[in-house]
């Protein structure tokens, strides 16, 4: 009996050790608030400084910026997939660069922030519109209209490994009837800005690759 009280013991030893041990390998992620982006092609519309897609301009509601940085947050640290910074740590960071540079070299400026902050990957993202819905969710005059993309970089080598994309303005059921399951899935309601901005981030990662994959991708 004290043989077998024993290996319990030690087996529970061995997996409290393991599993800090875990928690410590995930690679290290840095969250970069949004950038408004306002430089547009009056031919087609705002261009992503990154991957040069292209978005209808729109109205951008005051602190939307600051809304898309938390749901991001909020998802990746909910996922687990990376060991977030706090947001406030990265706000200190970027206090302390010079803003301007971010919009003449956003690329250059993202990579050396995040090689200051010794990060393995970071986010950044762009929004090109955030329109909020007038009505409520049974019935709104103007539907909410979002339009913003996000971009992982892996810092050991400059690459970009994963983007996503959305850009919406909400539309009933029946001007699509084809839509019905991402109508459903918009919880068969005329969302919020905000709302609709976490529906898509949510079908954004759905796709998103695991760790591994993050990490050996050429």
């Amino acid at each position: 009996m004290k043989k077998f009280l024993l290996v319990l013991f030690m087996l529970g030893m061995i997996l409290a050790w393991s599993v800090p041990l875990r928690a410590e390998t995930k690679s290290s992620l840095a969250i970069l608030p949004f950038f408004v982006e306002r430089v547009e092609d009056p031919a087609r519309g705002a261009v992503c400084p990154f991957c040069k897609g292209t978005y209808r301009k729109g109205g951008i509601l005051p602190s939307s910026q600051n809304t898309l940085t938390r749901l991001l947050q909020e998802k990746m640290e909910t996922m687990g997939t990376f060991k977030v910074l706090p947001l406030e740590k990265v706000e200190e960071a970027l206090s302390q660069s010079e803003r301007r540079q971010f919009e003449i070299k956003p690329m250059r400026s993202v990579l050396q922030l995040g090689k200051t902050l010794n990060m393995d990957f970071i986010f950044v993202g762009f929004l090109y519109r955030f329109e909020e819905r007038i009505g409520s969710h049974i019935g709104a005059e103007k539907p909410a209209s979002v339009g913003f993309d996000i971009h992982l970089i892996r810092l050991r080598d400059e690459k970009m490994v994963w983007q996503g994309k959305f850009d919406e303005t909400q539309r009933p059921l029946s001007e699509n009837l084809f839509k019905m399951g991402s109508f459903i899935r918009r919880r068969a309601s005329w969302l919020t800005a905000e709302e609709l901005s976490s529906v898509g981030m949510d079908e954004m990662f759905k796709q998103f690759p695991g760790l591994k994959e993050l990490e050996e991708m050429p």
